[in-house]
């Protein structure tokens, strides 16, 4: 490679809100941002160019080391970054363009700048047009952070990798196979697919299988756990049956006044309505009453008597004592019998 083509320079440039969604050029390699007048700057975004503009020299002086010139445009909003003569990697460039784009995310300088080197890499992952409803994607944000950014702790420890979760994306920096879980276990809270702790969970376990040298070339799908969405069982619509169709409507139902026709009921006077209220009160009164003596009484009611066996074991006794009563005389008279045999 020849110090003139090593002199041709690579611009990508960064132009307008630092905090807005990244969009791909036309070009390969060129990243564009929706531009912003200097007047409507939010709080926000004032904060971050604030802290670009003290943190700027820490970026320059790391992207020098490679070769690597930047510019800081804040009355554009713009930041740029392109090879010089000096320049060595050709693709230093594309992990120039991605600290531009971890620095636009919020994530901080002396982070972002780790991602020059050759086994660090970075992700991007948009997660607001995953979920419509915005309180359920601040709630289902809020389920990945955890308390006291306990569950996002966990989640850096067992993957190795840094994940800052701002606004409407998460940016993660660590290894391949480190952002390929992260962005899994994104996806999943944020669409709802599986709870970030029983990841995290299932980490853990392969962690610990990871440790033992004879289940290396073993398939951990049997030491795994397998977790089952439960959903809540809803009440299931009771489909109602479809009559016959009949092109004739339904015959009309009497009216309360025609019902008061047929039982002579309109024709009485108001106090005779009064009178026949009344009496239906007192027949329903008397009914209640007497029902309510009847269920008093059932507990006064003596229950069947039941025979008990020591009357019959006295009729067995009075029986056998009868039938040795009557033994005895036989043998008496037998005895008589003998004797009298024996005289003569």
């Amino acid at each position: 490679m020849t110090s003139r083509s090593l002199g041709m320079r690579t611009l990508i440039s960064i132009t307008g809100r630092l905090r807005s969604s990244i969009h791909r050029g036309t070009r390969l390699g060129c990243l564009k941002l929706a531009p912003f007048p200097p007047s409507s700057h939010s709080t926000e975004s004032l904060f971050s160019e604030k802290y670009l503009q003290e943190a700027w020299p820490i970026v320059k002086r790391a992207l020098k080391e490679h070769g690597i010139a930047c510019e800081l445009n804040l009355v554009e909003g713009s930041m740029t970054v392109s090879t010089t003569r000096k320049t060595r990697d050709p693709y230093i460039i594309v992990k120039a363009r991605d600290l531009l784009k971890l620095l636009s995310r919020s994530v901080p300088a002396p982070q972002a700048i780790k991602i020059l080197n050759d086994e660090m890499n970075c992700d991007i992952i948009k997660i607001g047009n995953l979920v419509r409803n915005k309180e359920r994607f601040v709630r289902r944000r809020e389920r990945l952070l955890g308390p006291n950014l306990s569950t996002l702790k966990a989640i850096e420890i067992l993957t190795g990798c840094y994940v800052l979760v701002q606004g409407n994306t998460v940016a993660a920096m660590g290894s391949f196979k480190g952002l390929k879980q992260v962005r899994r276990i994104v996806e999943d809270c944020i669409q709802n697919a599986q709870h970030p702790v029983y990841h995290i969970k299932t980490l853990l376990m392969k962690r610990e299988l990871a440790k033992n040298p004879a289940l290396a070339n073993e398939n951990w799908d049997r030491f795994l756990p397998k977790f089952k969405k439960k959903n809540v069982k809803q009440r299931k619509v009771k489909s109602k049956e479809k009559k016959p169709y009949t092109p004739f409507p339904p015959p009309q139902q009497p009216s309360k006044i025609d019902l008061q026709l047929e039982s002579g009921e309109y024709f009485l006077s108001d106090k005779k309505k009064s009178d026949k209220k009344w009496q239906e009160k007192l027949e329903k009164q008397a009914e209640k009453t007497a029902e309510n003596r009847r269920k008093r009484a059932a507990a006064f009611v003596p229950p069947k008597e039941i025979t008990s066996n020591y009357m019959k074991s006295d009729n067995e006794t009075h029986d056998a004592a009868s039938i040795a009563k009557s033994l005895k005389v036989c043998g008496a008279f037998l005895l008589f019998l003998l004797l009298k045999i024996l005289k003569y």
